[in-house]
């Protein structure tokens, strides 16, 4: 079939809408019509080359739409289907999956960089030449075939736009504090980067009870969106990670049980840690580049008992997660479509981009089923 969709040529470049040619699931796969795709830092990863993708490529990995068709064998989702798509569709067999931990499946991560699906071929085409997928989904397009294990069935009244952030920022975020961290109700909470991982983490934390819960960025602006949205205080970057640390420390009476690192740079990892309280944990979820180092006090780790942990995906099990966390959306108390600034036809994917990399965007979603000006 043919499908409109935004191919990055080369690393560096823009997005062009092109018409693409999309072949009919295999066996375990499903085609999904899209109805909306989230724009999320990671997709910028690839451009810039943080984490380089092989080009042509269609990138987008937070995507929600209605199943249209399956391959062979596929047995979780019918056509009719609403769905959210998750990038990590775990083996289900491997030694990590049975340990329970599938968002680190042996599997998953060595195939994902073969950008294809899980056979490592692709789906998508352009006059014969193959195109490249992104984390098995590439949601910057119409309609899309993935991994049948990436499809998580989810109610029909969930409106798609919030089925989509909940592929990936909203449970990085959300997970960090429910699951990886465990955050209980009156435990101290700093958030450190108010993007849209760090403001899921956000609402995450006042939706179980935690107080106070502390914004801490380098802009105003995005400390008063997170203000709107129900933090307790905010805290501006003070020039290095022992100052900010010392302002989060001040605030919250002494230090903070648990600081959620959602930037991936160095010093805010740094200031995460000075800023818990004995026992308090560093819960570190923003992807670094390869040559960042965390430098931390080795002293105050043992005599105050601190810790330091990683978290990706939000250590979630997306065939649970999404439902749950949709299910407390649902409750009203977690309003994810707060975090929703701008919405753009899928023709605007270079603009949603740039207002994301600007700070003028808390979460960008393209409306996959409408055309733009371009």
């Amino acid at each position: 079939m043919k499908i409109r969709a935004a191919v990055l040529e080369a690393t560096h470049g823009l997005h062009h809408m092109q018409v693409l040619d999309l072949a009919p699931p295999r066996p375990g796969e499903v085609l999904v019509r899209l109805g909306a795709s989230g724009v999320c830092r990671s997709d910028y990863n690839a451009i810039d080359g943080t984490t380089e993708s092989p080009c042509p490529v269609v990138l987008g990995h937070e995507g929600a739409g209605v199943v249209e068709a399956v391959g062979p064998g596929v047995t979780r989702v019918v056509p009719g289907d609403h769905v959210s798509l998750s990038w990590t569709p775990s083996c289900g067999a491997c030694e990590d999956c049975v340990r329970g931990i599938p968002q680190l499946c042996a599997t998953v991560w060595p195939t994902m960089d073969l950008a294809g699906l899980m056979d490592g071929t692709s789906r998508l085409s352009r006059d014969g030449e193959r195109v490249y997928h992104y984390c098995f989904l590439s949601t910057f397009a119409e309609a899309t075939v993935v991994p049948e294990r990436s499809c998580v069935p989810i109610p029909k009244d969930v409106p798609m736009e919030v089925a989509a952030l909940v592929g990936c920022a909203v449970t990085t975020g959300v997970g960090a504090v429910w699951k990886t961290a465990g955050v209980r109700p009156g435990d101290r909470v700093a958030v450190i980067g108010c993007g849209g991982v760090g403001l899921s983490a956000m609402l995450a934390a006042m939706a179980v009870g935690a107080a106070p819960v502390i914004a801490v960025d380098t802009t105003q602006a995005r400390l008063d969106a997170a203000r709107e949205l129900g933090a307790t205080a905010g805290v501006l970057w003070a020039g290095s990670p022992e100052a900010t640390a010392e302002a989060v420390r001040e605030v919250s009476s002494g230090g903070v049980d648990y600081a959620i690192e959602a930037t991936g740079h160095g010093e805010a990892m740094q200031a995460a840690v000075l800023s818990t309280r004995k026992r308090g944990t560093a819960v570190l979820i923003g992807i670094p580049r390869e040559d960042v180092v965390l430098t931390v006090p080795a002293k105050t780790i043992p005599r105050m008992e601190r810790r330091i942990i990683g978290s990706i995906y939000g250590s979630a099990y997306p065939e649970h997660d999404f439902l749950t966390t949709l299910n407390v959306y649902r409750s009203g108390r977690l309003p994810l479509e707060k975090l929703i600034t701008h919405r753009l036809p899928l023709d605007e994917v270079n603009q949603g981009l740039e207002l994301m990399l600007s700070g003028a965007a808390t979460r960008v979603v393209l409306d996959t089923t409408t055309q733009g000006a371009s």
